[in-house]
């Protein structure tokens, strides 16, 4: 056990010497760093509580996402009888439900046939407790009721809240923040953490514009004064303008191009008036359906729309077959800019709800930092005392190691560009606790070995031996600890649990490596008759 070869010696060295060597970036400043090698700018990143920054927790609104899928189930009900052929009057919106009377009795099973085809079972392909996404029922009288039942909500919901993050984080990066935390919170929650963002005013306007960008037709048979009285055509909308001031205009319900179909969007301005504009580029099926659009209503007027505001209402004045445009609608440098990064991230499928805002200062944090190291280094001074006076030059042996083993920690979570938090650094002082436990076991088993009347070398050989398996099952106990609080905690529990779960590999690593080897080491070199210890 104590025999260790020369390859195995120099592998464990240089092993614990490339982690350490990943924690020197971090004391050095952030612009000596950016000239170094892209492979060598890894670092530790300071959460929210240890530089300040903006904490906003986000609610996806869930009635906006029942109602988009209320007139979700319309449009398809309304599609599959126009493909059917089947005569319908009274298509609307009731509750949680969507009325259809069939006009003819005898159509009737053929409806309901068809408009059963959309209702999926939910899940998808895993989905197995039998609950679907549509419930359609005969109502009597040729009256077909669509129903959505709550689980498909929620299904609905669920499915906004994780294309939100994505959206979300998107939108956060475009601003060039660093390391920015964005995860779900609840069933219908995100929270956005930004360390270093002391304003967050811009912030918050990106994050709480949905940035629906629709192209549509403008319904020229009604004014917009005659639609303000109440005289709106059924297949239209009332929106107003978005610039002041407000002007109202009667937009067609039917989106002829969705911002879905954007690949992107860029700042710019425009050569005739020098106005800022947004130029955009379609993908290929964007700029097909754009393109036979803006063929087939030449001469008239289209809207771009966007969170149900009118950005502009230009004339068709000929075909667009290019699959790019730009639309321009008074902007003022920093709008161009946002709304083109707010296109590129896309639009979020339902409205987010600014319900919690903090502002933590970097004061605080440097107040957080400083008791959190004097929190260490007390911990770690006392540490080293007792180890020094229970094991003598065992101890030395031990400091060491323990030294060795957080300095790969932050080598590990440099590698790792993770972020620290002071839950992490409380999880770093425990990591010392546990290193220094492993050598006390094994040093206390060869005390057993020696008063069991066994040689120094054998001793500690059987000491290293069969303190293994304590070890591991202590530190397999509590890894699986640290595990569960990865995956179930949030923010700070996560910090915690990262620091605690790397602490105690690193702890194996030099517990029966580092340690092992230092004392092998002092044995060939001394070959003592008895242990200092």
């Amino acid at each position: 056990m104590l025999y260790i070869s020369r390859w195995k010696a120099l592998a464990i060295i240089l092993t614990a010497l490339a982690v350490c060597l990943c924690a020197v970036p971090n004391f050095f400043p952030e612009s000596t760093v950016k000239s170094w090698p892209k492979w060598a700018q890894r670092h530790l990143v300071l959460g929210l509580d240890l530089q300040g920054g903006s904490h906003i927790l986000l609610e996806v609104d869930a009635n906006s996402v029942k109602k988009d899928k209320l007139d979700s189930v319309r449009d398809d009900a309304r599609r599959v009888l126009r493909e059917a052929r089947i005569a319908y009057t009274g298509l609307a919106t009731k509750g949680d439900s969507v009325e259809v009377r069939i006009s003819k009795d005898t159509d009737v099973p053929v409806a309901l046939a068809k408009l059963r085809e959309l209702s999926q079972p939910l899940g998808g392909l895993l989905g197995s407790n039998g609950q679907r996404s549509l419930e359609v029922s005969d109502a009597g009288g040729g009256l077909i009721r669509l129903t959505v039942p709550q689980a498909a909500i929620a299904d609905r919901v669920r499915q906004s809240v994780d294309q939100s993050i994505q959206i979300v984080e998107r939108r956060v990066n475009e601003l060039g923040t660093v390391e920015p935390l964005i995860q779900r919170q609840g069933a219908d929650r995100i929270l956005v953490q930004v360390p270093g963002l002391q304003d967050p005013t811009r912030l918050k306007e990106l994050l709480g514009k949905t940035a629906k960008l629709d192209f549509r037709m403008v319904d020229s048979s009604v004014s917009g004064d005659q639609a303000m009285g109440g005289n709106v055509p059924p297949d239209s909308e009332l929106l107003m303008s978005a610039s002041s001031p407000k002007q109202p205009y009667v937009i067609k319900k039917q989106v002829l191009v969705s911002g879905a179909d954007l690949t992107d969007a860029q700042p710019g301005f425009d050569q005739r008036t020098g106005e800022p504009i947004v130029s955009f580029r379609f993908n290929t099926n964007g700029a097909r359906k754009f393109a036979r659009a803006t063929t087939e209503n030449v001469g008239l007027p289209f809207a771009i729309v966007l969170d149900n505001e009118v950005i502009s209402a230009p004339v068709i004045r000929e075909p667009i077959t290019g699959g790019s445009g730009q639309i321009s609608g008074s902007f003022t440098v920093q709008g161009a800019n946002d709304l083109a990064i707010l296109l590129r991230a896309g639009a979020l499928p339902a409205p987010l709800t600014i319900i919690e805002e903090r502002t933590v200062g970097p004061g605080l944090g440097q107040d957080s930092i400083e008791k959190g190291e004097r929190a260490a280094y007390v911990g770690s001074i006392l540490v080293i005392v007792f180890m020094l006076l229970t094991y003598r030059l065992f101890g030395v042996f031990a400091n060491l190691a323990v030294a060795v083993n957080v300095a790969m920690i932050f080598g590990v979570l440099s590698l790792l560009n993770a972020t620290l938090t002071l839950p992490g650094i409380a999880g770093i002082v425990l990591t010392v606790g546990i290193a220094v436990d492993s050598n006390v076991l094994i040093y206390e088993r060869i005390r057993e070995e020696i008063r069991a009347g066994r040689n120094a070398i054998s001793a500690i050989d059987a000491g290293f031996k069969r303190a293994l398996a304590t070890i591991l099952d202590s530190n397999i106990t509590t890894f699986i600890a640290a595990a569960v609080l990865f995956y179930i905690g949030t923010g700070p529990v996560r910090g915690f649990a990262v620091t605690l779960g790397i602490g105690i590999i690193t702890t194996v690593f030099t517990a029966f490596t580092l340690t092992r080897l230092i004392v092998a080491t002092w044995v060939r070199w001394k070959r003592p008759h008895h242990v200092p210890i």
